[in-house]
């Protein structure tokens, strides 16, 4: 066991900078159930970490009466043999301490290190499911610190806070079970000093927590303000807008807060260790000096002072991190809780049970819209304050997207869908490959609706390129690897060739193994929507959804991606967000939405002769891409 001014202080110290207000947080019913079932496939290895600790305890409560024995009837009496025999049962003894504290701590990060694992597992698979509008509306730092913070807070329950809590009780019981016997009065004398022990303890606990609080903010804040200027985006328009003086300055006062934290809890820590170191020695003084007043007397024995005095280094430090046991136990508790909180927010998008997998005919695959009506999820239906950093959820339910969408896309044909901005085409695009499900209607690919069958088989049967197509920061191979596992260096070559982009890649010194950087941004534009074209091709999709691939390009990157879609579409079912007049002239129908609704359908020539909604977006959006052609 430690004494007061070693380990034992330093976790005493921890647990008092902690938030005082969580043991006051209501549970919800049955988490302690719950952390029952995580902690099932650890039982064993849990009985017998708590076994070691009982040792141990037994072990450290030991020590002080041999210490007695040697010195009144070894030393005193001149026994030089009892004195080596009891020497050689303490060595022993330290070894057998020694070899059970390993134990302790193998078996304490073998359950730890599990649950960090499976929780971590379990979280990341479960935020994974999750649909769009969660990972719109959640701040991305709190989802990373339940998977990280939390996780390891929970993970602390069955190792630091379970071993303190349990070694700590068994300690306190023995050491006063025997002080008691040695001598109940000097017993009761030493205990008289716990209130000095604990109370300076107690009144910094709430500036403790306060300063911890504060640190665990302001670092928060460091951390955002590094990710946001240090990503290329961030740091892109920081050059183009940002006064560098004024960043420097804000981060500067972040940090000096922070440094200034830092030396107040020196210095508090440094009060704390004093008073415990204090008031030990005090105890020690108040012993030896009315022991020694009972031993001079002959009341009682010189090794039963020695003993008692050992014994107050064993419990002056549980004893005070008993007091705040409720603050440790809560800490644990709720960290549990906001980890299932997490697993407790339900995928809105799933299997159903029984979904059949999908199999695509030899002629293709359609896509139908049958009155399909869409509004995008309230908040409450797909996220959690707390991962919004805010007191509650906007209530509101979003306004319908979508209103009565029909139309069938054959085997093999290209449609189209125009529109303006906020029409709703993007929604519809998004419905095909079940980013969102239809709230009325239905829509189906090769027949079957989309919530009948996997999201495996729907989504290697479906390929999406977007607009701002999104690269990992890894090799060439590992982003077109993303879309199918098995692709082989042939299939990636061969996709390459078809989106155009081969030869830049052959020429790169590392060829496939070439990073392409954060987000792609060592690519240019339409070099990495082209290789989003060769990511598609690799996976050889049957349906492919594109929106707007070619907005925001340059004339000669448009005309490359062009090249490229033009692969990518051969053979396939295509519905296109148009962008450029190229992509709507091709097509095979042209579908025009509007306020959710398909308002036209029919081809170019067509459409512009109604002179309706199409031809208007034709001379405001699309007339500078190439001259009008006939109405015919």
């Amino acid at each position: 066991m430690t004494s007061p001014m070693g380990q034992g202080s330093w976790s005493t110290m921890r647990s008092f900078q902690r938030d005082r207000s969580v043991a006051r947080q209501k549970l919800r019913p049955g988490t302690i159930r719950r952390i029952g079932e995580f902690a099932r496939p650890y039982r064993r290895p849990l009985a017998a970490f708590l076994l070691v600790v009982v040792v141990q305890a037994a072990l450290g409560t030991a020590l002080p009466l041999l210490f007695k024995v040697i010195i009144d009837e070894g030393i005193i009496p001149g026994r030089v043999g009892l004195v080596e025999a009891l020497a050689g049962v303490i060595a022993v003894i330290a070894v057998i301490d020694a070899g059970l504290s390993l134990l302790q701590r193998w078996l304490s990060a073998r359950i730890g290190e599990g649950l960090i694992f499976e929780m971590r597992s379990k979280v990341f698979d479960h935020v994974q499911r999750q649909p769009l509008a969660f990972f719109s509306r959640t701040q991305t730092g709190a989802l990373i610190t339940r998977l990280n913070n939390d996780v390891l807070g929970a993970q602390s329950a069955f190792t630091n806070t379970l071993a303190a809590v349990f070694s700590n009780i068994l300690t306190v019981g023995f050491v006063l079970a025997a002080m008691f016997t040695l001598s109940w009065q000097v017993t009761l004398i030493a205990l008289v000093l716990l209130p000095v022990f604990v109370v300076p303890a107690k009144l910094l606990a709430p500036r403790l927590a306060a300063l911890t609080r504060e640190s665990y903010a302001l670092n928060a804040e460091m951390n955002t303000t590094m990710t946001e200027r240090f990503n290329v985006a961030g740091a892109l328009l920081g050059k183009l807008y940002g006064d560098q003086g004024r960043e420097v300055a804000t981060f500067r006062g972040q940090a000096g807060r922070v440094r200034d934290i830092g030396v107040a809890q020196a210095m508090f820590g440094r009060i704390f260790f004093a008073s415990m170191t204090l008031v030990a020695a005090l105890a020690t003084a108040v012993v030896y000096g009315v022991g020694g007043r009972y031993a001079a007397q002959g009341h009682i024995e010189v090794g039963t002072i020695v003993a008692l005095t050992a014994y107050l280094t064993r419990l002056y430090g549980p004893l005070t991190q008993l007091s705040n046991v409720h603050v440790d136990v809560m800490t644990a508790l709720v960290s549990f809780e906001r980890v299932f909180e997490v697993l407790d927010l339900k995928p809105a998008i799933e299997d159903r049970p029984g979904a059949a997998a999908l199999d695509v005919p030899p002629g293709g695959a359609s896509v139908e819209f049958d009155h399909v009506g869409f509004r995008y999820p309230a908040a409450s239906e797909v996220s959690l304050a707390s991962l919004e950093s805010v007191a509650v959820l906007d209530p509101r339910v979003p306004a319908p997207v979508l209103r009565d969408v029909t139309f069938r896309v054959a085997p093999g044909e290209l449609v189209a869908l125009v529109g303006p901005s906020g029409a709703g085409k993007t929604t519809i695009s998004q419905l095909v490959p079940r980013i969102y499900d239809a709230l009325d209607g239905a829509v189906r690919v090769g027949g079957l609706d989309v919530r009948d069958v996997t999201l495996e088989s729907l989504r290697a049967t479906v390929g999406v390129v977007t607009q701002d197509a999104h690269m990992f920061h890894d090799t060439i191979r590992a982003n077109l690897a993303f879309a199918r596992a098995d692709a082989t260096d042939e299939r990636m070559w061969a996709a390459l060739d078809a989106a155009q982009i081969g030869a830049l890649v052959r020429s790169l010194p590392d060829g496939l193994d070439t990073v392409v950087g954060d987000r792609g941004y060592r690519l240019s534009g339409g070099e990495k929507q082209r290789l989003a074209i060769a990511r598609l091709l690799v996976k050889e999709p049957s349906v492919v959804v594109l929106d707007e691939a070619t907005a925001h390009l340059d004339s000669e990157s448009e005309a490359a991606v062009q090249r490229a879609l033009t692969a990518a579409l051969t053979g396939r079912t295509a519905l296109v967000i148009a962008h450029r007049l190229s992509t709507v002239r091709d097509a095979d129908r042209i579908l025009v939405v509007a306020d959710g609704r398909v308002v036209e359908e029919g081809r170019h020539a067509d459409l512009l002769a109604r002179d309706g909604l199409y031809a208007e977006l034709y001379r405001t959006q699309f007339a500078d891409d190439s001259p009008a052609p006939a109405a015919a």
